[in-house]
């Protein structure tokens, strides 16, 4: 397997833009969920802006971490496997924004006359639409690069002569 070494530096650099965006989705992420850890928490439930921020920040870790692992593949053919985690991840943001904004979108608990705010199946549906992510980060892991077939035998060139 290759190390962060042995990328060439333009593959080396999208990887560290991949974390370094992940990582202020991980921010975005912690002050939307948690508020009160900047002194902005001023309700006492979770509404609509919490919910739009927690949800941005996990769609920013996503993508980070689709550009990490993207730059980990290093130019090598991607497996079933890691087409399929791709699909996880955005299929698991898909289920954890519909779950957390389902009250803004009209099929929650709270519709519309009522102030919309994160209840308890709307945090389960988040939580497992945050699995359904994680399980399609470490499919698009790769576990073992193996270099481009090649034929063995160089291709013979056609030879179009006029008879």
């Amino acid at each position: 397997m290759k190390t962060l070494s042995n990328i060439p530096p333009l593959k080396r650099m999208r990887v560290r833009a991949g974390l370094l965006i992940a990582l202020l989705g991980f921010f975005l992420f912690l002050i939307g969920a948690k508020p009160d850890l900047i002194g902005q928490d001023r309700s006492p439930v979770v509404g609509f802006v919490q919910i739009a921020v927690f949800l941005s920040g996990l769609g920013i870790i996503c993508i980070g971490g689709y550009i990490t692992l993207d730059g980990l593949w290093n130019g090598y053919p991607r497996t079933i496997a890691s087409d399929i985690g791709m699909r996880l991840v955005a299929t698991g943001f898909v289920i954890a924004v519909a779950c957390g904004m389902a009250d803004v979108l009209g099929f929650g608990t709270q519709v519309s006359p009522a102030i919309p705010h994160f209840g308890v199946w709307q945090m389960r549906g988040v939580l497992i639409g945050q699995g359904v992510i994680g399980i399609g980060f470490i499919l698009m892991i790769p576990f073992k690069l193996q270099p481009p077939a090649q034929s063995e035998e160089p291709p013979t060139p056609l030879n179009i002569s006029a008879s």
